[in-house]
């Protein structure tokens, strides 16, 4: 969201033709709240510290303030401000956030150094008809899908649209996972020294017949409350073997990684399932868990994570950096990979402190034993950033957005990857040979 490099006279010109257009549409019958949150909040904390990081939020609030005088914006959180306002017009929605973007393409001065602040944008419209406490409800879940797709969401709930209701959704989610609507895609992880992808991970979907194109943010919290989260991830490992097979048919061996939720490492009759599929099959998996969700219940989630790692599953620390990492359960863990968290990634160019977290967490891991790979990346640069540091793996839309089975194999079959990844080891930028020296 947040783009380093834009001039500040240029910002300041779009910020200024913006607010001129958005003031001539505000006040009128459509009601609007947009709820911004850092997102970038935890990287930032460990560069200016916790007592700065606490108010930085008053120093968001204040810009936002700025961009949208006629908006009424609240500090609601640590990390999240609200906006309120209401205009004839729903299109006045989308010039506000696009001036709130644009104000947030400049840095901010933090005790003397630059930082850009990256904010994740959800929002609800309504029209008049529905009550405060529904359309903050739609901005929270606009966050959550905001926060899952990297781009602001706008949600409608004008007239009589019907919100999620989640009693429903659960019901159609366990009739979902028995009538195949769910369906995978994999996103590709290339191995930067190899210069070829070694493993995929694997992303569940749902398109409800009534609904469309459901997202995880929405069904996946759903599916830990209800306990179908038991059933959709054996679905998900059922689901990933037999595309396997497909793929070694087609030539490609890929190992495939599947996400697991926090509360299943202290189900004991999930991981004799989960293992069962596992051994009967001879399929390659790997298993991606938080730091967090080992936290919950550390010695059982220790204790069963072994268990998968003893018949050949490979664990890897999933965003790691972005909650609380800890040494103490790092070295415990018979982890093989770790996944460098994408909010330090997106920066890697542009931050200062940013490349030396990621080269400090790339020689952990390797101390450990243990191959990193970067999630998130979008650009050249950061590839061949990441290169140098000794980054094991990428994985990003740099290579390639989640995709299905049938465009995986197109993509392994016409090699695509290997140009992007080639660029790896060409003429690196002086950002790059500088620490390549150091």
């Amino acid at each position: 969201m947040a783009r380093p490099g834009s001039s500040q006279a240029g910002s300041e010109v779009r910020s200024e033709l913006t607010r001129d257009v958005l003031s001539s549409v505000l006040q009128g019958g459509w009601r609007f709240v947009v709820l911004a949150e850092i997102a970038n909040f935890a990287v930032l904390r460990r560069h200016v510290g916790k007592p700065r990081a606490d108010t930085l939020i008053v120093d968001v609030a204040a810009r936002i303030a700025s961009a949208l005088p006629e908006a009424r914006t609240v500090i609601a959180g640590r990390d999240i401000a609200e906006i309120a306002f209401e205009s004839d017009a729903r299109l006045a929605l989308d010039l506000a956030l696009t001036a709130i973007e644009v104000a947030f393409e400049l840095p901010f001065d933090l005790d003397g150094e630059s930082y850009m602040v990256c904010l994740q944008l959800g929002a609800a419209a309504a029209d008049g008809h529905r009550d405060e406490v529904h359309l903050l409800e739609e901005a929270e879940k606009a966050l959550r899908d905001a926060r899952t797709e990297h781009v602001a969401v706008a949600r409608d709930v004008a007239g009589d649209s019907a919100a999620i209701d989640r009693a429903e959704l659960g019901r159609d989610l366990t009739r979902a996972i028995e009538n195949e609507e769910l369906f995978l895609q994999y996103q590709p992880k290339v191995h930067l020294r190899r210069q070829e992808i070694t493993s995929v991970e694997a992303l569940v979907r749902w398109t409800h017949p009534t609904r469309g194109l459901v997202l995880p943010s929405d069904f996946i919290p759903i599916a830990e409350e209800s306990r179908d989260i038991v059933a959709l991830t054996l679905w998900t490992i059922r689901r990933s073997i037999q595309d396997q097979k497909i793929l070694a048919e087609q030539g490609h061996d890929l190992r495939i990684f599947i996400n697991i939720a926090g509360v299943l490492l202290a189900d004991e009759r999930f991981v004799r399932r989960a293992c069962a599929l596992v051994e009967n099959s001879g399929a390659q998996l790997g298993f991606e868990i938080t730091e967090t969700s080992v936290i919950r219940d550390p010695e059982s989630a220790i204790a069963n994570l072994k268990v998968f790692a003893a018949i050949g599953i490979v664990i890897a620390i999933d965003d790691y950096g972005a909650g609380l990492s800890s040494l103490a359960y790092l070295k415990q863990l018979p982890a093989r990979e770790l996944k460098i968290d994408k909010l330090f990634v997106t920066q890697l160019t542009s931050s200062n402190r940013d490349p030396l977290i990621v080269r400090s967490t790339i020689d952990l891991a390797h101390a450990l034993e243990m191959e990193v790979v970067a999630e998130g990346v979008e650009t050249q640069a950061a590839m061949a950033l990441l290169s140098v540091m000794g980054c094991d793996m990428i994985q990003g839309f740099l290579i390639s957005r989640p995709i299905n089975i049938d465009a995986l194999i197109h993509f392994l079959d016409e090699g695509k990857h290997l140009a992007i990844a080639a660029n790896a080891r060409a003429p690196l930028n002086r950002l790059a040979t500088v620490w390549k020296r150091a």
